[in-house]
């Protein structure tokens, strides 16, 4: 707007009131200013500090700097500029002097789109690890109506190109909230978006970078040489070699399937990697690309790469060695598994009754010749990783609280790397992957004792209202006890009897989830429950959301520090006064 334009202008103050070299609060219809009298010139800003709302008519200005009192934000006077990456620019509005009074422009024409600002805010929040600030981005790209494809882009930019290790921890949360935002009430889906962030944001903080290798730059290798290529370099633990084998296969133009099968196959060519980590990042990175697009595969794939080569390896471990030398008995039933395909292919699998009681056995020979009974009888991978999940699931839902904390973790790890095998199962046809639900299935019989004794599962009468009890249940996240856990288990299952609707049960599950500083596995726990819950039918579905409740129920109340600094962020778009309380 041109300072010709005189008709947008409304009286601040005297000229005359305004003392000099200090910020004089002027009260308008439209907002509070800090008028500023600095070497002879008339200055105008948002009274407001952007960084957390205190009023700057109350700090100082000198040598052409106002800085707010309560965090020591600094802003050039003239164009609001902040010299403090923790805050933001403040906004200033155009002045006028007529006769003595003080004219300012309470609408001055802005000069970028906000979805443009808030992006470019984004990614420095994220640069400097900075949560208010990724918090405030987050709100302000929503208030735009910009798509949540925009900062979960901006974030998986971010994190495949600033942490030298690789996809890991906040890459996965990032696309574990991108995959629950369907399911989360519509005020939590900017809880959801910060969470992730700021999991990307806090794993980058201080490490070097992301170096890419350059892909192969040969032409025309047949999908099975490269598959080898890949295989072998994870194989020696050559990441630079696999990196470039990876970036050919892609720029080569192999589909999802058989880029999947590349590195499903170099995951599952050693047992259950990181304890299942490797597989379920490898699944996580395909999600989060069902959400922003392929066009970003030569980013994210790569990333991977680093993991799988650094990979600890299970049948390195005593556990899988002794006293049953368990990863002895995976090798050779990786050995036949091409005769085991042949021998079924063609044929429909029918689950045999006592299936999934032989799965959560004390046998590990006994679930490997339920397996290969299965396979030869034409059982998909699909429909045996999908049975392997529902034991996987059992096992949290029978968990004993007597059992030491840290072994909710084990469990864990054996039900979302279940989760991944079954949800790669459909991306990818690879036989390799069979060798991913022997894994996982004997992680399963591995955690038995963790059911000594098992828990019932919940069978309840279903007489109360549904609202009645998801209140109850909500009050369970509330507290600190064992006692609480079972409960936790007992109201979804009576929930679900009584007729309640899922979608508000995951809301209800969600909404607890996102208050809480609960970490990267319970995170990952419930967002595999939902997707278990889609997938499968009504008997065994309602398993999968017992267990993540009592999964939630033990890992809650914490302190809070994350929604604290989301409900500051959202108080101050809102144009609440923080510092009041």
């Amino acid at each position: 707007m041109s300072l010709d334009d005189t008709s947008a202008f409304v009286y601040a103050c005297d000229l005359d009131d305004v003392p000099r070299e200090e910020p004089f609060l002027v009260s308008t219809e439209e907002r509070p200013l800090a008028i500023v009298h600095h070497e002879g010139e008339i200055h105008a800003v948002d009274n407001r500090c952007p960084h957390m709302g205190f009023p700057l008519s109350e700090g100082s200005v000198d040598d052409g700097i106002l800085t707010c009192p309560w965090h020591h934000a600094r802003f050039e006077v003239s164009c609001g500029d902040t010299f403090d990456p923790f805050a933001d620019d403040v906004q200033t509005y155009p002045v006028e002097l007529r006769d003595g009074e003080v004219y300012v422009d309470p609408h001055p024409e802005r000069n970028r789109d906000p979805a443009e600002r808030w992006s470019e805010r984004l990614d420095h929040g994220l640069q400097e690890n900075l949560s208010l600030v990724v918090a405030k981005s987050v709100i302000g790209l929503d208030d735009a109506d910009v798509a949540y494809t925009t900062p979960v882009d901006i974030g998986v930019d971010f994190g495949t190109h600033y942490r030298r290790e690789g996809w890991g921890r906040g890459l996965t949360t990032l696309g574990v909230m991108t995959n629950l935002l369907s399911d989360l009430r519509s005020e939590d889906r900017r809880r959801a978006l910060y969470t992730g962030l700021t999991e990307v944001a806090e794993e980058s903080a201080g490490e070097p970078p992301f170096f890419v290798q350059d892909p192969l730059s040969t032409e025309d290798v047949a999908p099975e040489r490269l598959r080898s290529w890949f295989r072998d370099n994870i194989e020696v633990r050559d990441s630079d070699g696999a990196e470039r084998v990876i970036r050919a296969a892609i720029n080569a133009g192999l589909d999802e399937n058989e880029i999947a099968g590349l590195l499903v196959a170099a995951a599952t060519d050693h047992i259950y990697l990181d304890a299942g980590h490797r597989l379920d990042f490898i699944n996580k990175a395909f999600e989060t690309l069902d959400h922003v697009g392929w066009d970003r595969a030569d980013d994210v794939l790569p990333s991977l790469v680093p993991g799988l080569a650094s990979a600890s390896r299970a049948e390195e471990a005593s556990t899988w060695r002794q006293p049953i030398d368990v990863a002895a008995l995976r090798s050779e039933i990786a050995e036949e598994l091409p005769t085991l395909l042949a021998a079924g292919d063609g044929k429909e699998w029918q689950e045999p009754d006592g299936f999934v009681a032989t799965l959560l056995g004390d046998d590990p020979h006994d679930i490997a010749d339920a397996l290969t009974e299965a396979i030869t009888a034409g059982a998909t991978a699909t429909e045996l990783a999908e049975t392997v999940a529902h034991a996987a699931a059992r096992r949290i839902a029978q968990f004993g609280t007597a059992n030491e904390f840290r072994d909710w973790d084990t469990v864990h790890h054996t039900y979302t790397y279940s989760n991944a095998v079954h949800a790669l199962s459909q991306r990818t046809d690879a036989p390799e992957l069979y060798r991913g639900i022997f894994d996982a299935a004997f992680a399963v019989y591995f955690d038995r004792f963790l059911n000594t004794p098992p828990i019932p599962l919940p069978d309840p009468d279903g007489d109360r209202d549904p609202s009645t009890v998801l209140t109850d249940l909500e009050e369970t996240f509330e507290v600190e006890a064992n006692e609480v856990v079972t409960r936790a288990g007992n109201l979804t299952a009576e929930y679900l009897a009584a007729g309640g609707e899922a979608g508000e049960l995951k809301r209800t599950l969600g909404k607890a989830l996102l208050r809480e500083d609960v970490g990267f596995h319970t995170r990952q726990n419930v967002e595999a429950a939902f997707a278990q819950y889609d997938a499968v039918d009504e008997e065994r579905a309602r398993v999968h959301l017992v267990a993540t409740a009592r999964y939630l129920a033990a890992h809650t109340p914490t302190r809070r520090a994350g929604e604290q600094t989301f409900r500051i962020a959202e108080r101050l778009n809102r144009g609440e006064e923080i510092h009041e309380d």
